[in-house]
């Protein structure tokens, strides 16, 4: 059996992301690539991770509550993480709820705006 690993350039292109972003990530310590040489390689727990971050990201978290979310894991392992995981997404869709809310007020504002507008020129 063959563990799937992915050059630094093959995960760029994997998960859409520019080489900044993948080398960020490393810099914040949200992944941790195997280094031979200068080439770094990216596992199976680092393709893991990765698909964790730009879930979280699509999301709306920051990236330190992936972080932290992230560090759960690893220390108190799964049930802990996804106990965190269920109280920050409590917390994100009161947020997203929220902007949803103020982004259908600033829509029909702009849709009267607009229809007022179209009704004065005839």
């Amino acid at each position: 059996m063959t563990v799937e690993r992915l050059s630094f350039k093959e995960m760029c292109e994997r998960f859409d992301v520019t080489p900044r972003t993948l080398r960020y990530y490393e810099y914040i310590e949200l992944l941790s690539p195997e280094r031979e040489g200068r080439s770094r390689f990216y596992g199976p727990r680092e393709l893991a991770r990765m698909t964790l971050i730009l879930r979280g990201r699509k999301f709306g978290f920051p990236l330190e509550d992936i972080r932290q979310w992230l560090q759960i894991y690893e220390s108190e392992g799964n049930e802990a993480q996804m106990r965190e995981w269920v109280k920050r997404a409590d917390d994100q869709l009161v947020e997203l709820r929220e902007q949803q809310r103020q982004l259908d007020e600033t829509i029909a504002e702009l849709k009267s705006l607009r229809d007022r507008t179209a009704e004065s020129l005839g």
